[in-house]
């Protein structure tokens, strides 16, 4: 009995210990708890010297329910403030102390923004415990680890209107980030006026129609769309309204690719001279500012009045994404490359950054660009946006160079954040929330002063297949709250499920403000597993997992249907539905999942080239899972290969007899997707010596439309080796052409 008391002792200890005692969204740095609480006046007094614009702000967000007055003196008053002076310890602009006392609320910070983030941490604080009428007694010393906490928005692809935007600004404040990435100008649409160049917006602001749907499917609304831009008072407005929120705004140019909607209006800045139109399609194209004077007096110019509208230290000049095909044909292009003894046409983009560098730079502005402004040799002043992976970010800082970490492995919002079959359509991908908490934006490979090099982290919103602001809403929340929680420096991935509480706890705010939150934590995520004997379902919720139903007849599930206990064994040819049931009543969506099986499924396999991080999810087990993939919804399950080979070794576990192997593919050449130019089939019985089989090229693969089933005749053997071959580098007339090909693989499968 003693024994079974200690048990439950350690047990219910454990789990008090991991629970955080407030809900508060970054959880602060240190919280102190203490005796007593603070019963919520009906009329709240606060002293005189509080800082204006950041109280109104504080009114207003607790005005439906929280009345005030203004006491006699600084002193008298129920929230008082101190600004601390200067110091030389290891606190920054943005520390904080809140402390709450059985009478009071008192504040204390080196800067108004440093008030600002603590009436944050104490709106968050009323708000959660508002039907109890009392707070607790505590003490808060919080300050960020990073400088850069960033939201970005692409308002290019689709628009958002000044009154959207300044919602969004909200969203940020919020949750304490403190710079916004606005996307300005892109193939699809120009969105900032320039009074010099007035056919900026005039042309470049509209398009003749949009793609809609899948990618894949190749379809377009035939709708005209715009002009739609923003003048410079409506900026002036926005950047104003953001400042009162501690906000900078970090405005972005692009050059010298992406520019078809600039081009479309002033088509002598390119190598053809045109004629151009802005994209209806989605992706990368050729044409591109064209590195003659010309184009660089206009890019002066258009910088000349962004800068005049945007106090921000850094202006963001994109840089990504370049396709060199059009400076290849060039004859000024190549005559450039050759009089400035420069390697090729990456040394090309490498002199168009500097260049505008040199140009910011006299301005006393910098520069901040995507990670392909590495190509050729990093500008001397610049700074890196690390997108398409991590090493971008570590190369900067080893060169000295500050970096702000956006991986789209964990940072890209417009990916899917729950089961794509119950999620509305998305670019791909697959980063639901405990993803986003589980990075540390400090890469491994940074020793202690490298790391100094690293700003901070930011999430990156596109909007092809986002619509309208709802759906901008969808996408952000909740995963905005983990974002802001890895950029404060609290998150604790090993204690995710707290976590996952407290964004629960403010769905309720999210509601009182109409926010179309998505809910995908609630549905049931499906994890395939090693089995005894192949595979199993592993079924997870945010809730009690005994209110999982499932069924294996592919009908719906109701109250009445099995109920989930453990990982379930997946043996044949089966469709599994799941959903979350709770007081007899459907409170999730129902997923889906049909499997394949066949004598590979589950078994052990072993990759000589991993996939690349955004397409990874389940790594190299994702190819004997039993899961053939959607071609419409690049999430979960498939694998993606940035120019590589698959190279994969399946273990059947003893001599098996096998007639066909089959795998499929992707061509989705807009994505730079291409189909494979070869496949190879080995057999071995040891693992070491391998007998060469089968052997497809180029024609077979096209003629099957990348859905290959190869017939092997008679075959025993207990390993499996297939190769199947990357397009390599992308030819020239495609979009990303000279980049390298994605290799999409979904399944290999033994018969």
């Amino acid at each position: 009995m003693p024994r079974l008391l200690v048990f439950f002792f350690i047990l219910f200890s454990g789990l008090f210990l991991s629970q955080k005692p407030l809900n508060v969204i970054p959880y602060p740095q240190h919280v102190k708890m203490n005796e007593g609480e603070f019963i919520i006046p009906e009329k709240f007094i606060l002293s005189k010297n509080l800082p204006k614009e950041e109280t109104a702000y504080f009114e207003n967000r607790l005005g439906s329910w929280l009345k005030w007055e203004y006491g006699k003196n600084d002193k008298a008053g129920q929230l008082t403030y101190s600004m601390l002076p200067a110091s030389g310890n290891n606190r920054n602009e943005e520390y904080y102390s809140l402390e709450i006392s059985t009478t009071a609320v008192h504040i204390k910070s080196y800067t108004k923004q440093g008030y600002f983030l603590a009436l944050q941490t104490l709106i968050q604080i009323l708000e959660d415990h508002k039907k109890q009428g009392k707070i607790p007694s505590l003490t808060i010393e919080d300050q960020p680890k990073f400088s850069w906490r960033g939201m970005h928005l692409d308002v290019c692809r689709h628009f958002f209107t000044v009154e959207e935007v300044k919602q969004y600004i909200d969203y940020l404040a919020m949750y304490k980030l403190n710079t916004f990435h606005w996307h300005l100008t892109d193939d699809q649409g120009w969105r900032i006026e320039i009074k010099k160049y007035p056919k900026l917006t005039q042309i470049g602001s509209k398009r003749k129609e949009s793609m809609i749907g899948a990618y894949v499917d190749n379809q377009f609304d035939g709708t005209p769309y715009g002009p739609f831009f923003y003048t410079h008072e409506q900026i002036k407005e926005v950047v104003k309204y953001a400042a009162e929120r501690h906000i900078t705004i970090v405005p972005e140019i692009e050059m010298p690719g992406h520019a078809l909607a600039a081009l479309s209006a002033y088509p002598e800045l390119a190598c053809t001279g045109g004629p151009f139109e802005a994209a209806t399609k989605w992706g990368v194209f050729d044409d591109v500012f064209c590195p003659k004077e010309e184009t660089f007096t206009f890019l002066e110019n258009v910088l000349d009045e962004v800068i005049q509208l945007f106090p921000s230290r850094y202006i963001h000049i994109g840089g990504d994404e370049c396709p060199k095909t059009r400076w290849k044909e060039c004859a000024h292009c190549q005559e450039l490359i050759r009089k400035n003894n420069l390697k090729d046409e990456h040394g090309l983009q490498s002199y168009f950054i500097q260049r505008i560098e040199r140009y910011i730079n006299s301005k006393g502005r910098k520069i901040i660009g995507w990670d392909e402004i590495l190509e050729g040799g990093l500008a001397p002043n610049a700074a890196v946006m690390s997108w398409t992976g991590i090493n971008g970010g570590i190369e900067a800082a080893k060169s000295k160079h500050f970096a702000v970490m956006t991986p789209g492995a964990y940072c890209y919002f417009d990916h899917y954040q729950g089961d794509p079959q119950t999620e509305p359509n998305a670019f791909g991908g697959y980063t639901p929330l405990d993803k986003v908490y589980s990075y540390n934006p400090i890469p491994s490979a940074l020793n202690a002063e490298e790391a100094k090099y690293i700003l901070g982290v930011q999430a990156n919103l596109w909007t092809e297949y986002i619509l309208d602001f709802k759906q901008v809403q969808y996408m952000i929340f909740p995963r905005l709250m983990a974002l802001s929680e890895v950029g404060w420096g609290t998150s604790d991935p090993q204690n995710y499920k707290d976590f996952e509480r407290r964004v629960i706890r403010h769905f309720s705010r999210l509601d009182a403000m109409n926010i179309n939150y998505a809910k995908s934590i609630y549905n049931i995520a499906g994890k395939v597993i090693p089995g005894k004997a192949g595979i199993a379902y592993e079924l997870s919720t945010s809730q009690d997992p005994k209110g999982i139903r499932y069924t294996l007849d592919g009908s719906d599930p109701n109250v009445n249907s099995l109920v989930y206990q453990a990982p379930i064994p997946v043996l044949e040819a089966s469709t599994l539905k799941s959903a979350y049931f709770e007081d007899g009543k459907l409170k999730s969506a129902v997923s889906g999942q049909q499997f394949t099986i066949s004598k590979a499924t589950g078994k052990k396999i072993t990759l000589e080239h991993q996939p690349g991080e955004n397409y990874s999810f389940g790594g190299a087990f994702t190819l004997v899972d039993g899961i053939i993939g959607n071609t419409r919804q690049l999430g979960k399950t498939w694998l993606g290969f940035p120019g590589k080979d698959v190279m994969a070794t399946i273990d059947l576990g003893t001599e098996t007899p096998f007639s066909e192997v089959y795998f499929n593919t992707l061509d989705n050449k807009g994505s730079w997707i291409h189909l494979a130019r070869s496949a190879r089939i080995w057999t071995s019985d040891d693992g070491k010596n391998f007998k060469l089989i089968k052997e497809i090229g180029k024609e077979e693969i096209l003629k099957a439309k990348g859905k290959i089933k190869l017939n092997l005749g008679n075959q025993s053997a207990r390993y499996v080796k297939v190769k199947i071959e990357n397009a390599g580098i992308i030819p020239a007339g495609n979009p990303g052409a000279d980049s390298k090909a994605w290799l999409f693989v979904d399944e290999i499968g033994v018969n």
